[in-house]
């Protein structure tokens, strides 16, 4: 069995797990179970992903994935019923944003002689959600480290983001400001349970976070208002992002907690922006940041992008430095990454002075690749929000940036409007 720490099926809110957990039930003979391909009515070697909350099963073309018998504080699995509603969940939740990809529930019964099967004859046991087995060389992260991950690919990933977002339903439980403040409660209480950190350096960065979101709070309350709250995927980086038969698909979303995943779209965005900037990607980030505000006119929430990339880093620092304290062989890479994240969260708090930069020319003279070369070092991160009237024109047509417009869409009287 092999333990994949930090994985993308770890959930981007998750409080770090702490030595309050309980394991309910011994998973003991369902894994066994499920680690047969005969179980499944195939042949051939089974892999087992493990997280602390989930066991993957990879076997043929399929996966499965079981939620393992644990109650956290974010988490209830602690019975066969909880945890096949969160399999149902898991389905119904990410089917929008991959299609192909999700399967359905298959149910683990224990019938009269003892023995585990799928199907509905007996006492309920467990349940996993199938899936299809993809490459592992096709998650997004993978092609970031193969240098894979283009533009054009990035593009047509944030399209599919907006179109995520457009779809998911408006939540008005909480003002905007309180949910965000909830979320740095959170991560208050998961630096509380490391000791990788100075406590005065988590302090001083607590404040500093308490500090952005008085500043911020009108604008995150309007924007909850607005209805920019939703219930949004929440664990969206890259490696929750995968190719399927060449399209990319958003996968491994937050089910199992509601509120974890009810937050502000362009926090739900932020993660994806942080994991690109904290693997170096600075350009491709502010590609997907300037894509995302091409296509949904959202502009009065760019502001917030470096704080909430700060919050989602700090995130990423008290979740893995956790696994330390559950006494990983890994501790000092996990120590190096940990405190990678917590300087990150720290530096995308600061400030700098607003800058305008017009670039002008004549058409074909390079203004665009001037301007995509200049945003990513101009300003905080993810960089600057650049204002083009080729993509104002493309955007009132209702096409992305690359779609190239007919000669109808340059008249003179088109010019005037945008």
């Amino acid at each position: 069995m092999r333990s994949i720490p930090n994985s993308g099926l770890l959930p981007a809110e998750e409080p770090a797990e702490n030595r309050s957990a309980v394991i309910v039930q011994d998973q003991d003979p369902v894994v066994a179970f499920l680690s047969h391909a005969h179980s499944y009515g195939l042949t051939g070697p089974v892999e087992v992903l493990e997280t602390h909350i989930s066991r993957v099963f990879l076997v043929g073309d399929r996966a499965f994935k079981m939620k393992r018998a644990v109650k956290l504080p974010y988490v209830d699995f602690s019975t066969p019923q909880l945890r096949l509603a969160t399999c149902e969940k898991e389905v119904r939740y990410n089917a929008p944003a991959a299609p192909g990809l999700y399967l359905g529930v298959k149910t683990i019964h224990r019938d009269a002689n003892g023995s585990l099967q799928f199907g509905d004859g007996g006492t309920l046991v467990d349940a996993v959600v199938e899936m299809v087995r993809f490459d592992q060389a096709l998650l997004a992260d993978r092609l970031a480290l193969a240098g894979e991950l283009t533009p054009a690919l990035m593009s047509d990933i944030t399209a599919m983001i907006v179109q995520f977002h457009a779809q998911a339903p408006v939540v008005h439980i909480a003002g905007g400001a309180e949910n965000i403040e909830a979320v740095l409660s959170i991560n208050e209480a998961g630096f509380a349970t490391s000791h990788l950190f100075a406590a005065d350096a988590v302090g001083t960065l607590a404040r500093r976070f308490r500090d952005a979101l008085a500043l911020h709070a009108a604008r995150l309350d309007r924007r909850e208002i607005a209805g920019k709250v939703r219930r949004c995927h929440g664990d969206l980086h890259l490696r929750n992002i995968c190719l399927l038969d060449g399209e990319p698909r958003l996968f491994d979303c937050i089910e199992f907690n509601d509120q974890i995943a009810t937050i502000d779209v362009l926090y739900d965005l932020a993660f994806l922006l942080m994991d690109l900037w904290h693997r170096g990607f600075t350009q491709l980030a502010n590609l997907v940041a300037n894509r995302y505000f091409d296509q949904t006119d959202d502009e009065d929430g760019f502001a917030l992008l470096p704080f909430f990339m700060a919050i989602r880093a700090a995130v990423r620092a008290h979740v893995t430095a956790t696994q330390i304290e559950q006494g990983s062989a890994q501790a000092s890479a996990l120590g190096e990454e940990a405190n990678g994240y917590f300087e990150l969260a720290g530096q995308l708090l600061n400030t700098v002075s607003p800058r305008l930069v017009a670039i002008g020319g004549y058409s074909g003279s390079g203004k665009t690749t001037l301007a995509d070369a200049l945003a990513p070092a101009l300003g905080m991160p993810p960089g600057a929000r650049i204002i083009e009237s080729d993509r104002i024109r493309k955007a009132m047509h209702g096409v992305g940036a690359e779609t190239r417009l007919p000669a109808d869409a340059y008249r003179p009287e088109v010019s005037e409007k945008v």
